[in-house]
């Protein structure tokens, strides 16, 4: 229940005012409930004899409001059967029972009806939320989450939660409300009985809790099963060519095998508990309804009963009233354990520490550099938050403005975590990375970036149009820009060969596209954003020869007068480079144009024997 609380908390203030009304309906509908039942003591007493006294008019201005209505209702009842008959009499009352019971009912769907608003809305914000908070998240975050898991919890965790969580809101805002005008009535009726009553639902409720904590764990258990199951999907997926290769479908599907058969077996024990309520609930309160009706009616017969017969039944029906509600919720209690634990996995994301933060007083970057480096690296060391080893060691670099500079070196040597400090995706762990003379930590996130263009390795595009992957992040780009920066980056021609052009849709990750292709409109989309710097990251290592001279004549128009860094894997294209910088085991161990590094004979000069 508290967790449940700080739940509405965070997700439902939005929906107060909704929340608000559901409750007032409710209200209504519970005391229009017990005035409905009421009426089988005026139908017992009056009716089938069972009450004799005679009443009479009291006028309605007495100070006793409630024995004025219930003696005034006596004596109308009484009048209509002497005037016209008990069968009338029992026609009269039934009318009054069917506009009592229509307007409980128009009552119930109004605090439903006020209910829908919010369950939907919560989970919607809820999606929202964890969407802009992956979004928000440094790419070293996502080094140590598997991409299944998290789009486990995105999708099946935020279900789990609309199916056990936001469903079960109407249940938990009417019963509790019910059971407690049923509770006052029973109190108003005996408080004997009451009393008595109160000693045997703590017993009820404590049962029922024990397998409610039982069964969120379980459901825990489950859902992470889950998530391992959506991750080996997402792995195989990517992987199928390996996995292929490797003739490795009997191992995978084994493994896959093995998962889902945990699943199976913990999925069961949850359900098996959960199916366990409403049977646990319904025994015991037969057992709580045949031990009250012993009781009051021992009372009863003894003569030391504050309550007649009648009042009794009416006592009886008001109690047995209680167990449905209470039946439904100990089965709401239970979907809602079961929906909390899905919300731990989710806060898993939401809590998550972004170290990745904007300066609370953010330095604005210079428009003229004048003497000022772009790009400064001093005294530079880093490595990752979840290892011990040093990636990079006390680098110092400095990027004059409109420079080219070569990156190059062994795999492992941190040439791709060197140039991912620049645009802050991690922050130093010693030293200062300076973009602009300031120091990419003082300055806002978004403005640093602003300053980037990106060409990587693996051309990263959605499914959406040419048009709108272009012009990606630059939602005011007009057509003639696209097209411009298409041009350039020599995408236009065969762009214009789909069969819509700009508007051809590239299909998932531009899988409509060859590598070059690709490539290429990642390229014009650096060329449209116009950035003063540019940083490139093995851009035309994967291709072909023909398609490595296409991109490479669309990347010499986009590095022309630009501050560039060039991360290289063939050495031929950045024989050009204004200086290239030899790394390994995460130091500078030569910088040099190509001529000075080859007439160095060292690293740099292996490596291009290497690649020649």
């Amino acid at each position: 229940m508290n967790d449940f609380i700080r739940f509405l908390r965070r997700f439902a203030r939005p929906y107060i005012g909704t929340l608000a009304l559901s409750v007032f309906f409710n209200l209504l509908n519970g005391l229009m409930t017990v005035f409905s039942f009421a009426f089988i003591i005026p139908i017992l007493q009056v009716i089938f004899g069972l009450q004799r006294e005679e009443y009479h008019f009291i006028p309605w201005t007495s100070h006793d409001l409630v024995h004025t209505i219930t003696n005034n209702f006596y004596y109308f009842t009484g009048h209509v059967i002497q005037t016209q008959g008990e069968s009338k009499a029992l026609a009269f009352l039934g009318g009054i029972f069917v506009i009592m019971t229509f307007v409980k009912v128009m009552t119930g769907y109004m605090s439903e009806y006020f209910t829908i608003p919010m369950r939907n809305g919560v989970v919607r914000d809820i999606r929202n939320t964890m969407y802009a908070k992956i979004l928000s998240l440094p790419i070293g975050y996502f080094s140590n989450e598997k991409k299944g898991d998290i789009m486990s919890r995105m999708s099946g965790d935020v279900t789990e939660v609309e199916a056990s969580v936001m469903s079960s809101l109407y249940a938990l805002f009417r019963y509790p409300i019910l059971i407690i005008i049923y509770l006052a009535t029973m109190i108003a009726l005996s408080w004997r009985l009451t009393l008595f009553v109160f000693i045997l639902l703590p017993v009820m409720g404590w049962v029922m809790g024990t397998v409610g904590k039982k069964l969120k764990a379980q459901g825990l258990r489950t859902m992470q099963i889950g998530g391992q199951i959506l991750s080996t999907i997402e792995e195989s997926l990517g992987g199928l060519r390996i996995i292929k290769a490797f003739n490795a479908e009997k191992q995978m599907d084994t493994r896959f095998r093995n998962e889902t058969q945990s699943y199976v077996k913990s999925a069961n024990a949850m359900l098996r508990r959960q199916s366990l309520a409403h049977p646990m609930s319904e025994f015991l309160g037969t057992i709580a309804v045949m031990v009250v009706l012993w009781f009051g009616g021992t009372l009863i017969l003894s003569g030391t009963s504050t309550i007649d017969a009648a009042s009794f039944i009416f006592y009886m029906t008001i109690f047995y009233s209680i167990i449905n509600p209470a039946k439904d919720l100990s089965k709401t209690g239970y979907a809602v354990s079961k929906g909390m634990a899905a919300l731990a996995r989710i806060d898993k994301i939401l809590d998550a520490d972004n170290p990745i933060k904007d300066p609370a007083h953010p330095e604005p970057l210079p428009v003229d550099l004048q003497n000022t480096p772009a790009i400064e690296f001093k005294d530079v060391s880093f490595k990752y938050d979840d290892g011990d080893r040093i990636v990079l060691d006390n680098i110092n670099l400095k990027v004059p403005k409109g420079h080219t500079v070569a990156i190059v070196g062994q795999s492992g040597s941190g040439k791709s975590t060197l140039v991912d400090l620049i645009p802050r995706f991690y922050d130093v762990t010693k030293g200062s990375v300076k973009v602009k003379g300031c120091d990419v930590r003082d300055v806002k996130v978004t403005d640093l970036r602003g300053l980037m263009g990106n060409v990587n390795q693996e051309a990263i595009l959605f499914n959406d149009t040419f048009r709108n992957n272009i012009a990606f992040g630059n939602e005011n780009a007009t057509m003639e820009e696209v097209v411009r920066a298409a041009k350039i980056a020599n995408a236009h021609d065969f762009i214009m060969a789909t069969p819509e052009g700009y508007d051809t849709l590239l299909g998932d990750r531009g899988c409509r596209l060859s590598g070059g292709e690709r490539q290429r409109i990642s390229i014009a989309r650096s060329i449209l954003k116009n950035p003063d710097i540019l940083i490139l990251d093995e851009a035309t290592s994967a291709l072909d020869n023909e398609s490595e001279r296409l991109v490479q004549e669309a990347l010499d128009r986009l590095m022309s007068d630009r501050t560039t860094i060039v991360i290289a894997h063939r050495l031929s294209t950045i024989v050009n480079a204004d200086m290239i910088c030899v790394m390994k085991d995460g130091k500078i161990i030569e910088t040099g144009t190509h001529s000075d590094l080859l007439a160095l004979d060292g690293q740099y000069a292996r490596l291009h024997a290497l690649s020649s």
